[in-house]
């Protein structure tokens, strides 16, 4: 059995899931800066957020909206809240290292 269980999904995805319900901050490709709430994350790292506010390309475009779907593929960089660095699956690694991938009891 993997660090992150049977569904075969590494450890950034498992983290981002966990940050559902979390205030983050996504930089696309466009050069946008995306923060709202994060709604739902899917596998292939597409973000539904909602209240977000879109930080334009452009020095000054600053634009609000009720909800935005990025696509996994635009996505450069996710910022996270410094919370999730205390995440149950953390401690699941750790075990894992430390009892050669031992499952936990």
């Amino acid at each position: 059995m993997s660090v992150v269980g049977n569904n075969r999904v590494g450890i950034p995805i498992v983290l981002l899931h966990d940050a559902e319900g979390a205030v983050i901050t996504v930089e696309t490709k466009r050069g946008e800066l995306i923060r709202g709430l994060l709604f739902e994350a899917e596998d292939m790292m597409n973000l539904y957020l909602k209240k977000a506010v879109v930080l334009g390309p452009k020095p000054g475009a600053k634009r609000m909206v009720d909800q935005i779907y990025v696509r996994g593929t635009e996505i450069v960089f996710i910022v996270l809240p410094e919370m999730l660095r205390h995440a149950p699956m953390f401690n699941r690694i750790t075990h894992w290292r430390k009892h050669g991938g031992a499952p936990p009891e």
